[in-house]
């Protein structure tokens, strides 16, 4: 008999929980209607001094020297002397003792271990 009553009382309030209140807020209004359709469109300026879409920054960096200085099997930088590259390993390796550094020779296909 309670359940009757209950679900009587939730029957009367026809409106749901999910729909707006107000009609005027809808989506569907006539008014937000011609304010989307009065806006100009948009567009992306025309660049001719462009020929070709610039590559996303971080990939296929260019090796310039011939050592690379690498941590954690990250290349980080370029150097044209080893003992430049081995300078600058230390120094990351004592700032961070726990990263791994590492000096490549691209000629010789040589890897050094910094341990500082």
């Amino acid at each position: 008999m309670l359940l009757v009553a209950i679900a009587a009382k939730s029957a009367s309030n026809s409106q749901m929980v999910g729909e707006p209140k107000n009609h005027s807020e809808s989506i569907d209004a006539p008014e937000s209607r011609a304010a989307t359709l009065s806006r100009p469109t948009l567009k992306r300026p025309d660049r001719p001094d462009r020929d070709e879409p610039a590559r996303p920054k971080g990939q296929a960096r260019p090796i310039e020297d011939r050592y690379l200085l690498r941590v954690d099997a990250q290349l980080k930088r370029s150097f044209s002397s080893k003992e430049a590259a081995v300078i600058a390993g230390a120094e990351i390796k004592k700032a961070y003792p726990v990263v791994v550094v590492t000096v490549v020779d691209t000629q010789e296909h040589a890897t050094e271990i910094i341990n500082a």
